[in-house]
């Protein structure tokens, strides 16, 4: 064994025993509770860009991207772009035409105007309009027609139902060995008094929406590797292994 391998063998016993490790797990869950009162995501930036992410889910985004090396990436949600600027940046060190594609039901004048002078402008491809709405994925479907590897991230409207509708939509476009990361299914996990004034929350959330997707469809599996290695993530049961063509 080179070291290399060896290196990779213990990464891999590290993840089994935070898997196997339900104290830590409950910890970890504490912790985000904390900070998602104290809005903890909204401190960071990618390129300039505000990201309202973990730290940690951009790290894993970041393997993904370089693991499955698409020529598209679709994202629902938008806010400040910096999640658009954060795939854009993995695309350009890839190279080729590949493209990410951002969707937003309300593109915000001053977020456009700084995300297409932004110099990874180029990479970006804005869609204004619901996520949900047949004219708006068709437009998105468009731009996957052709292409060898389109991994999906989904982070707009956190009720089940419009995860559940996004899930049907975008899931097909995904290929073989890709993923499909869908964001805050953390909101299950969480009390329900941080979500005060929302329309999702316990029992209605992404989570919700990904557990009843996969009891219909063979294509998709939970990489529950992942959260565990992340131990701190907004996407715990989020980041799906399309496993079928």
């Amino acid at each position: 064994m080179d070291e290399i391998e060896r290196f990779a063998g213990e990464v891999t016993a590290n993840v089994d025993r935070l898997m196997a490790d339900a104290d830590m797990q409950a910890l970890s869950r504490a912790w985000l509770a904390e900070v998602t009162r104290r809005r903890y995501t909204y401190n960071f930036t990618w390129l300039g860009r505000p990201v309202i992410q973990l730290p940690q889910d951009l790290l894993a985004v970041q393997e993904l991207i370089w693991q499955v090396r698409p020529d598209l990436i679709v994202e629902t949600g938008i806010a400040h772009g910096g999640s658009l600027v954060h795939s854009a940046s993995l695309l350009e060190l890839l190279g080729g035409d590949r493209l990410v594609v951002g969707v937003d039901v309300d593109i915000r004048p001053h977020n456009r105007r700084e995300i297409e002078r932004h110099p990874l402008a180029h990479r970006i491809q804005l869609l204004e309009g619901s996520s949900t709405d047949a004219p708006v994925a068709a437009a998105v479907g468009e731009h996957a027609r052709g292409r060898r590897a389109v991994l999906v991230i989904l982070d707009s409207d956190h009720t089940h139902a419009h995860v559940r509708r996004e899930l049907d939509l975008y899931a097909p476009l995904v290929t073989r060995g890709s993923y499909l990361v869908v964001f805050d299914t953390l909101i299950e996990d969480l009390p329900d008094e941080l979500f005060a004034g929302r329309a999702w929350g316990k029992g209605n959330n992404p989570k919700t929406a990904v557990w009843e997707f996969l009891t219909t469809t063979s294509r998709f599996e939970i990489d529950a590797r992942i959260p565990a290695k992340l131990l701190l993530t907004c996407a715990p049961d989020g980041f799906l292994r399309c496993v079928g063509d």
